[in-house]
């Protein structure tokens, strides 16, 4: 293993300048969920300049590679998305968005350019390999619909194991977080209706206010987690609309609130909307009006298997990459997904940016894309030797 780490260092180091010109190019072009036609023609471009061959992903958008090698043995799948932000950039650099209202916000063109680079790495090595890679350059990954399209599609077929991660701004390049369990959360969205009397605005007694029906529920909410979740739980409920009205002077009839639910176990997740609804329509009623919920279950929780995780940190370590413990987020990711059914491990890559994901001033040091390629193909070939 050694002298293949060694290959792995050597020649993602020279390939360092390449994948600096790919990532350029597709931040410099972004494309939205499901937009992604042309980030998707550059990819299957710069694949078969190296030889790799592609999968029939039968999805508009995304490419599925495959190297395969001289010995039998599993194959392993490697994930990146692809999508951008509609954010209009502010960073002034040179290789700045070309296109107004969207930005690589979340540093997907890093995650891209990167396993593009394991996939050179790994298609050299290819007559070493036990076993297939996959390499999935996932669309829709910001609407939280593209893993569930590519699973609909069959890509997941006879893969034993799936390894991604997503860069982390506030680590340094050349560390990485690992962690066994739960890194993101699951991902959840609530709409609620509250239907009140409207009327003068100097005669509130005739009414039934529902901004302030909609106030009190959106403070009520805050006991979800204070008072009904677990201490040993974490969850996060989030009011991100309240809409009320359309003029100063008129009481109206109706509000309208939605948001966002996280937490990491599923034993919080299962509870709270029972528990949302019950608050909900007490509170309404407390006031004579009425509110409904509508609750939509969206993503898992990013839970990661213990095996995999001990893979990705055999891996880093034959990289000689710093490996810290991995902070949870209350981020969602789709490819939790595919943890429910193949076992899989998620990590952060250190890239030492400036400004957190889905900020208009949002930068990396794409020093760290040689060392994300290195690493990825190394845990590709330890995943082949140790996954049966």
């Amino acid at each position: 293993m050694t002298t293949i780490s060694a290959f792995f260092r050597e020649q993602a180091a020279s390939l360092g300048s390449r994948l600096i010109e790919m990532r350029r190019e597709l931040h410099m072009h972004p494309e939205l969920s499901n937009e992604e036609h042309d980030t998707t023609a550059r990819i299957r471009s710069w694949l078969t300049e190296a030889g790799i061959r592609m999968l029939d992903l039968k999805l508009p958008t995304g490419v599925l590679a495959e190297i395969k090698g001289t010995h039998p043995g599993p194959t392993i799948m490697l994930r990146a998305d692809i999508d951008a932000l509609p954010v209009n950039e502010e960073t002034g650099l040179p290789f700045a968005s070309t296109v107004p209202g969207k930005m690589h916000a979340c540093g997907h063109d890093f995650h891209t350019a990167s396993m593009i680079g394991a996939a050179k790495l790994l298609q050299e090595h290819a007559g070493e390999l036990h076993g297939t890679v996959r390499i999935l350059f996932q669309p829709a990954e910001e609407l939280a619909v593209g893993a569930r399209a590519v699973i609909e599609a069959g890509a997941l077929e006879g893969v034993a194991a799936v390894f991604g991660m997503h860069n982390k701004p506030e680590l340094p390049v050349g560390t990485v977080g690992i962690r066994t369990g739960p890194l993101m959360a699951s991902v959840d969205r609530f709409e609620i209706e509250v239907f009140g009397k409207g009327g003068h605005a100097g005669m509130p007694d005739t009414t039934i206010d529902p901004v302030v029906v909609s106030s009190a529920i959106v403070g009520a909410l805050q006991t979800l987690v204070s008072r009904n979740a677990s201490p040993q739980h974490a969850a996060v409920v989030s009011v991100c609309k309240l809409q009320a009205g359309s003029t100063w002077n008129v009481i109206p009839d109706t509000g309208v609130l939605e948001g966002t639910v996280r937490t990491f176990q599923r034993e919080a997740r299962e509870k709270i909307p029972g528990q949302m609804k019950r608050v909900v329509e007490s509170v309404a009623a407390g006031y004579g009006a009425e509110a409904r919920l509508k609750w939509t279950s969206m993503l898992p929780a990013v839970n990661n298997d213990a095996r995999m995780a001990e893979i990705m940190h055999s891996a880093a370590a034959a990289q000689g990459l710093q490996i810290v413990e991995a902070a949870p987020s209350m981020g969602g990711e789709d490819f939790a997904l595919y943890q429910e059914r193949l076992p899989g491990c998620f990590i952060w890559m250190g890239t030492g940016g400036t400004e957190q994901w889905h900020h208009p001033k949002f930068t990396l040091n794409e020093d760290a894309l040689s060392i994300s390629a290195a690493l990825f193909a190394e845990a590709a070939v330890q995943a082949l030797k140790s996954v049966g």
